[in-house]
This record gives C-alpha cells, sequence and structure tokens, in this order.
C-alpha cells in the first residue's frame, strides 16, 4: 500500500474518532462515523486478496445500514423533540433505534455475523483496529445516551453476546475468528452494565484493549493465523509467547490477573441492582470463553514435535551421501 495513502487513512481515522467522541450534534456524529468507515476500507482491502474484497465489502455494507439506521433515528427525535443534541434522546422509538444501530456497528448479537468474517478477511494490524479503535466511537455514543437507553433489552443483548462469543469460540481453528468471538463476549459484558454504571463500561472496554492490544501484536510478530502454527512460536521469541500466555489468560478473567478486575465488579454492580441470577448466568458463560483461552495459552507454550522440514532435509542429506558412497565404492 502507498505509504501516503495509508498515511491519509489513519490520519482519518484519528479525526472521525475524535469528531465523533467530542461532537455534541448528532450530524457531526454521523458524520465522524461516515468518516471512519471509508478510512478503515483502503486498509482492510489492501491486500488486494479476494477475501479481502469480500471483507471490505460486507463492511462497508453493514456500516451503512448501521448509520442510516442511526440517522433515522436522531431525525425521529428531533422531529419529535425538536433537540439535536445527543444526550437530550427521549423519544422511544429513537432509542431502539439507537440500540439497534450501535448494536450494528459493534457487532453484538444478533447483529454479530460481518464481524467474524471480516476480521478473517483482513490482516491482524487492521483487525486490531477493528477490534478496537474503531468500537471506541459507538461505545461513546452509548455512553453518552445510556439514561435513555432500555435497560430490558441491553441486557438480552449482553446475555446473548456473552453466550454466543464463549459456544462459536469453542470450535474455531483461526486465531482472528477466535479473538473476534472474544470480543463479541467482552462487549456483552460492557452492555450489560451500561445503563447503571457508564463509568464502569468504559473501565472494561480501556482494560480490554490493553489486554488485546498486545495479542493481536504478538500474532503479527510470530505470523500466526492458526492454532496449528502456534504451537512452534515458543522456539521462536521465549519472552513474547509468555507474555502472550498471561495476555490470554488475563482476557480469560483469570485472578489475580487485570481481566478478573472489571468481571468482578461489574458482577458486584449487579448484585448491587438486584440482578443476581443476570450475574450468576453471565458469570457461568465466561467459563465458555475460559475453555478457549486456555486453549490457546496451552498451544502457543507446549513443546513443539520434531521439526518434520529438518527431518526431511537431513534425511535427504544422509540419502544423498549414501548414494555418493556407494557410486565411489562401485
Amino acid at each position: 500500500m502507498n505509504p501516503q495513502a495509508k498515511l491519509l487513512s489513519i490520519t482519518s481515522l484519528f479525526l472521525g474518532s475524535t469528531i465523533t467522541i467530542t461532537s455534541n450534534h448528532w450530524i457531526m456524529a454521523w458524520t465522524g462515523l461516515e468518516i471512519n468507515t471509508l478510512a478503515i476500507l483502503p486498509l482492510i482491502s489492501k491486500s488486494h486478496h479476494p477475501r479481502a474484497i469480500e471483507a471490505a465489502t460486507k463492511y462497508f455494507l453493514v456500516q451503512a445500514a448501521a448509520s442510516a439506521l442511526l440517522l433515522f433515528s436522531s431525525m425521529t427525535n428531533a422531529w419529535y423533540t425538536g433537540q439535536w443534541d445527543i444526550t437530550q434522546l427521549t423519544h422511544p422509538t429513537s432509542c431502539l433505534l439507537l440500540t439497534t444501530a450501535i448494536s450494528i456497528k459493534l457487532g453484538l448479537v444478533p447483529f454479530h455475523f460481518w464481524f467474524p468474517e471480516v476480521l478473517q478477511g483482513t490482516s491482524l494490524t487492521t483487525g486490531l483496529l477493528l477490534a478496537t479503535a474503531l468500537k471506541f466511537p459507538p461505545i461513546t455514543l452509548l455512553l453518552l445516551t445510556s439514561p435513555s437507553l432500555n435497560p430490558t433489552l441491553l441486557t438480552i443483548l449482553a446475555v446473548a453476546s456473552t453466550a454466543l462469543g464463549g459456544w462459536a469460540g469453542l470450535n474455531q481453528t483461526q486465531t482472528r475468528k477466535i479473538l473476534a468471538f472474544s470480543s463479541i463476549s467482552h462487549l456483552g459484558w460492557m452492555a450489560i452494565i451500561l445503563v447503571y454504571n457508564p463509568k464502569l463500561t468504559l473501565i472494561t472496554f480501556y482494560l480490554y484493549c490493553l489486554m488485546t492490544i498486545p495479542i493481536f501484536l504478538t500474532l503479527d510478530t510470530i505470523k500466526t493465523l492458526k492454532l496449528t502454527t502456534m504451537s512452534t512460536a515458543w522456539t521462536k521469541i521465549p519472552p513474547l509467547t509468555a507474555t502472550l500466555m498471561l495476555m490470554l489468560l488475563s482476557l480469560a478473567g483469570l485472578p489475580p490477573l487485570t481481566g478478573f478486575l472489571p468481571k468482578w465488579l461489574i458482577i458486584q454492580e449487579l448484585t448491587k441492582q438486584e440482578m443476581t441470577p443476570t450475574a450468576t448466568i453471565i458469570a457461568l458463560l465466561s467459563l465458555l470463553g475460559l475453555f478457549f483461552y486456555l486453549r490457546l495459552a496451552y498451544c502457543a507454550t507446549i513443546t513443539p514435535p520434531p521439526n518434520s522440514i529438518n527431518h526431511m532435509k537431513q534425511w535427504q542429506t544422509n540419502k544423498s551421501t549414501k548414494m555418493f558412497i556407494t557410486t565411489f565404492i562401485t
């Protein structure tokens, strides 16, 4: 990819995110989201592989539909209330449409189908942007409108996302798809506490980014896209692989690692809100994610089997030597 074009795309990403995060008007927020969508498309399709082009097309169609829904939500609210301010979203239909639009943009269940496919079709560095930076503006809009949102609807979406993120990740062998379903599962944890404690949602998102960024960068460094190739990573950079194991276990939420803190606080807050059954269900569903995180950590740290390529080279060398000796003797 042309360096100037890459710089322009990354600059546009920062500009779009900044516009959305700092705006008070719905049109400005929508403009920032559109800039983000258009800026990430060249980065997704930069390899010119058919799978990358397909991922870029899916991403564009899904994000365009979500942006149109968000614009329709804000226009409906302005029609009934005369307010374009983001914090003044009070009409019930507008709140429902906004929740749907942001759920599509984030990839919450049942609007999650595009996210694993897009992440699988792009590189790990672009996937890192999709899983972290591009989720920040929609989450900001959810935080600003959280007092007006329907808590029952968000709870259903959150529990469904945590359940599907855990179940669907169990049978995956591609690291990018595993990380995509991991992102869906963590979005469920963020959504369930959004109405009751928005600051806790923000802390959870920050810590998720803090743990996900090293995982993506490590996998990109050791060039690992599948679980089968992950077992050979231990011989390349042992300290980096050990760090990867710790980050995966932290993402799973094992104490005393960092990832345990937001889950503990969320369960504590849900219990204070007299939602003990919901807290129990979401805590049990996190065990599904723990399984594939442990599998990733195990694959990253086991001693690899003897390298078949080296053995083949050694066998060919021995064969050539034997043929030379036989020819020399005869």
